[in-house]
């Protein structure tokens, strides 16, 4: 009979120290060698759990029994759970395989093709899927308590970071493990969150950009070119300011967990907290939900802003002549035609030397920004009141969540509750709303700390005198980040030029320059820009 073997391990460990694959293969021979069968192949997997079917060499061993007719006749294993550890999975690849004349057999677990055979193979097939639940159970509790004594669960360090052998023994008589900056990579790290915030030479810089910039400069990731998605791993990992989560996600499906299920690492910092902060801010202002992605990529100045003075649609570039002619183009009239709006396309060079002159001239002077800076303490003053009843009914919120919380580890702590999942579920209930809370209340004292109150005259002539350096020096490029930041919409039609934007924006940017960080690109914080501040005028 024409027969196949398949071996398989779960663990890269196991391949390292070359466990078991050996083992398996050297009883699988002699078997084959002691029934008489022509051994046809050896599939050999290393390193695949059993739990799923996303192995490639078991699929490409499943693919060869398809065909017609299949090159052989039996799929050896050592035991059941090698092929499958999953019983509804274990059952449908069997019968997928009988249909095409392929038998499973196990030389430690031989069943008969009777009923009673049929049900010892399910019998076994269950207790193995048993086992697997049973054993990544006690593995996961395992790595939770490691996580919670402060070591490093991962096999891989993130970058700039290397991994460390402690004096401490674990399971297995193996060492523990914790995290240490590896200086070279380290510097690579803060390249990039230096470049991410402050851009280079004036020009703001995103994910692509820093990637092609490093690749240009020869820097690699471990020997790998960058890609804009391992910059964005890099600035939203939170072990570069000093925390790692252990915990987050599924092992298997990568869902999300909850947070009270989480556990905190502290791990070495790379990062500043508030700079990964302001970061993290920044790239949650850069959602493509939030700002076009072709506001942040081209060089137009107004591409994101500018609305079309005769329907209301958004702008965006054109180019005429082969290229040697750039508009600003509605684009209702671009897609629906001339009969759904008939405004005009709007040189792109006059109108940005239109609105940045404006901008320069008639709204970031010292009296025009004195008045917005003053209409915006009136507002602050008038909703402070309602605010306030809405930040301390916050505040007795998280107080009674914080007592139901303690209340029920208490009751636990006494025996008067089980800890089960209704339990549980009741406890993380609890948590998420406490952190809902939390972001609730942070939100109005972010807005009661916009420091209006603290800006002197001298503080705003000197901010607008810069700004408008900024402004007018088209080849920095702080003069579409300062925009960005500063204004929410423009609409040019005719002769009349129409600004909206945010009085709060404006009233840390004048903080930058009291704090000598002008030069700087600014940051795009979500904050920064709510919507409904009017700033209307006429050139």
């Amino acid at each position: 009979m024409d027969v196949v073997i398949y071996a398989r391990v779960s663990t890269g460990k196991q391949v390292e120290k070359d466990l078991s694959i050996p083992d398996q293969l050297r009883q699988l021979r002699e078997w084959c060698k002691a029934q008489g069968h022509r051994l046809v192949s050896e599939y050999v997997e290393a390193g695949a759990t059993a739990t799923d079917d996303r192995r490639p060499v078991f699929q490409q061993m499943i693919a060869d029994a398809s065909l017609s007719p299949p090159p052989f006749e039996v799929i050896v294993v050592h035991s059941l759970s090698r092929f499958f550890r999953d019983a509804l999975e274990f059952g449908l690849y069997e019968r997928k395989l009988k249909r095409c004349g392929v038998k499973v057999i196990s030389i430690t677990q031989q069943t008969g093709d009777d009923p009673s055979g049929e049900m010892a193979r399910k019998l076994f097939s269950l207790f193995d899927e048993y086992q697997s639940k049973e054993n990544a159970k006690h593995t996961l509790r395992a790595m939770k308590e490691n996580a919670r004594q402060g070591y490093w669960n991962g096999s891989r360090a993130p970058l700039g970071y290397h991994v460390i052998d402690v004096d401490v023994t674990g399971a297995r008589g193996r060492n523990k493990r914790r995290l240490e900056v590896n200086p070279v990579e380290a510097e690579t790290v803060r390249r990039i969150y230096d470049l991410y915030l402050h851009g280079l030479n004036g020009r703001s810089m995103g994910m692509k950009n820093i990637a092609s910039h490093l690749n240009d400069l020869g820097v690699t990731m471990r020997d790998q070119p960058w890609r804009m998605q391992k910059i964005n791993q890099v600035l939203s990992n939170s072990v570069y300011s000093g925390e790692f989560y252990f915990n987050r996600t599924e092992y298997r499906t990568s869902k999300r967990k909850l947070p009270s299920e989480w556990i905190k690492v502290d791990a070495p910092p790379i990062i500043d907290k508030a700079v990964f902060d302001r970061v993290a801010a920044r790239r949650h202002a850069r959602q493509p939900v939030k700002v076009p992605g072709q506001q942040l990529s081209t060089s137009a100045l107004l591409v994101g802003l500018i609305k079309c003075g005769h329907c209301g649609a958004g702008m965006t570039q054109a180019t005429g002549k082969s290229g040697r002619y750039r508009y600003y183009k509605c684009t209702t009239r671009m897609n629906k035609g001339v009969s759904r709006c008939t405004g005009r396309n709007l040189s792109r060079e006059s109108t940005e030397q239109v609105v940045l002159t404006a901008l320069a001239d008639k709204v970031f002077t010292p009296t025009r920004v004195n008045i917005m800076l003053e209409e915006m303490r009136k507002r602050q003053a008038a909703a402070c009141t309602t605010e306030d009843a809405r930040y301390q009914q916050l505040l007795k919120e998280l107080k009674e969540i914080d007592a139901g919380i303690a209340r029920l580890y208490e009751a636990v702590e006494k025996g008067l509750l089980p800890l089960d999942s209704t339990l549980q579920e009741r406890s993380q209930k609890l948590q998420a709303r406490r952190q809902d809370v939390l972001v609730a209340s942070a939100a109005l004292r972010d807005k009661w700390n916009i420091p209006a109150t603290k800006l002197t005259p001298k503080h705003i002539e000197k901010f607008t005198q810069a700004l408008r350096e900024r402004l007018l020096d088209t080849g920095s490029g702080f003069g579409k980040a300062y925009v960005n930041l500063l204004l929410d919409e423009i609409r040019l039609d005719g002769n009349v030029l129409r600004i909206k934007g945010s009085y709060s924006a404006l009233a840390r940017a004048v903080t930058l320059s009291r704090q000598g960080k002008l030069e700087q690109v600014p940051s795009f914080v979500p904050e920064w820009r709510p919507q409904g501040d009017a700033n209307l005028f006429r050139s």
